[in-house]
């Protein structure tokens, strides 16, 4: 080995000290994550402008529809992921969660290949994906709270969260710019492709945390145990679960309307479907081009000078500001730059800061309680918050100022929330917390 060779480790963490907090014995297990998050998003971003297209192929009044049957497969699949994660290590149910997916996407690629333009292909891609998404990417977070402990998490999961935007930048600039040349179909292919790349870093981490077991107190890879609606008993027995479970619904009821409104908006301004595949690529990639200064470069270090609390509480804060100001000015132009703020907020900021909730709680509680949370929940708050917004239309008749006005109120109760829910975390002792 040369001595260019010997040094080359020792630049690469100088560099990555410049950007975050990470020690040496760190590099490898931080550099996997983001590359391993980078293959996740990269595939799901693809994807993501072709179902939000595909969503108003049948109208976007049956977007209500599309959420409750999103919900209903989230019901359907949690006990069947309570059941494996609780039944086989970590090392067996992680990779064979990722490869159904991949053979999903192989199914539907040949589906709408035989069946263009059918609707209700269309609708059962939407749900679908719609559960995938929050599947694999709860999956990929519970294993992060589960190899790095939360002083790691402070320093560490911003940057592994820009591994997250860098893949969504690579996935929604190759739908914005090849949907209409290649079909955006075909891109399908290309997504199960990054897919299947994610199972290199995640063999790798899984490999890292048995060797730092001992060092760093990583818990033995063995089967989780417990029933398979664990997660739901969990978070019903636990103040500081259903803080998170409020939480997580009030931020999904206030991106469920700003989507609902943009849909509707987009459905009038660009009724052919690859032209709006493509804004909706172009909407995503000034997202996480926003984003990834972020993650990379400051909210590891604001997080850990300035603590979990303010960090939570920054984007419902902002959100408030931003439904204030679409309910003054409500245009298309507004809408967009709220929604691009939401995004941008939730990525960089609260997404990172709300796994650091889950790095004091025990093994089954991360993988269920988490995944309910993050599956159940979720959806749940989409089909509800959807059914509301219908509601409220029909019976108000509120435009998108009303709407706005109903949002900044729903944003206003997040941030106490946010507030309450950092200070849990902050007081809590790692013991204490996994035994609530």
């Amino acid at each position: 080995m040369t001595p260019s060779e010997v040094a080359a480790p020792g630049r690469i963490t100088a560099l990555l000290g410049r950007l975050v907090s990470v020690r040496s014995a760190e590099v490898a297990a931080l550099l996997a994550a983001f590359g391993y998050n980078f293959l996740l998003f990269g595939a799901y971003y693809i994807l993501r402008p072709l179902r939000d297209s595909m969503g108003i192929t049948a109208g976007v009044r049956s977007l209500d529809e599309l959420f409750w049957f999103t919900f209903l497969g989230m019901l359907l699949a949690m006990p069947l992921f309570g059941w494996i994660s609780g039944r086989y290590r970590r090392a067996v149910f992680l990779p064979w969660t990722y490869g159904f997916f991949i053979l999903n996407l192989l199914a539907f690629w040949m589906a709408f290949t035989a069946l263009a333009d059918d609707t209700w292909t269309a609708r059962v891609f939407f749900v679908w994906l719609s559960v995938f998404n929050l599947f694999v990417v709860s999956v990929f977070w519970s294993f992060m709270a589960d190899l790095f402990d939360r002083d790691q998490a402070k320093r560490m999961f911003g940057f592994i969260a820009g591994g997250a935007s860098t893949g969504a930048i690579t996935g929604s600039g190759t739908t914005a710019f090849f949907a209409e040349a290649v079909g955006d179909v075909n891109l399908l292919l290309v997504s199960s492709a990054l897919l299947a790349l994610t199972l290199v870093p995640m063999r790798f981490l899984m490999g890292w945390s048995l060797r730092h077991r001992g060092s760093g107190d990583r818990p033995e890879d063995r089967p989780i145990g417990g029933n398979p609606f664990g997660g739901a008993v969990l978070v019903a027995r636990s103040g500081y679960l259903v803080g998170i479970a409020v939480f997580v619904f009030l931020m999904v009821t206030v991106s469920t309307f700003l989507y609902l409104q943009q849909a509707e908006l987009l459905a009038r301004f660009y009724p052919d479907g690859s032209a709006r595949t493509a804004f909706l690529g172009r909407i995503d990639l000034a997202v996480n081009l926003l984003s990834v200064g972020l993650q990379l470069l400051a909210v590891g270090r604001l997080t850990s000078r300035f603590g979990v609390t303010p960090m939570l509480a920054s984007i419902p804060a902002m959100l408030t500001a931003g439904f204030i100001l679409l309910a003054v000015q409500p245009a298309l132009a507004t809408l967009v730059a709220v929604m691009i703020a939401r995004r941008v907020g939730q990525y960089a900021i609260t997404r990172p800061c709300r796994e650091m909730l889950f790095t004091t709680v025990n093994r089954e509680t991360k993988y269920k309680a988490k995944n309910f949370i993050d599956t159940v929940v979720y959806r749940g708050g989409d089909a509800l918050s959807a059914s509301a917004h219908e509601a409220v239309i029909r019976t108000l008749a509120l435009g998108l100022s009303g709407i706005a006005w109903l949002g900044a109120g729903v944003a206003a109760v997040a941030i106490a929330v946010a507030v309450a829910l950092g200070r849990s975390h902050e007081r809590a002792s790692p013991a204490a917390t996994a035994a609530r």
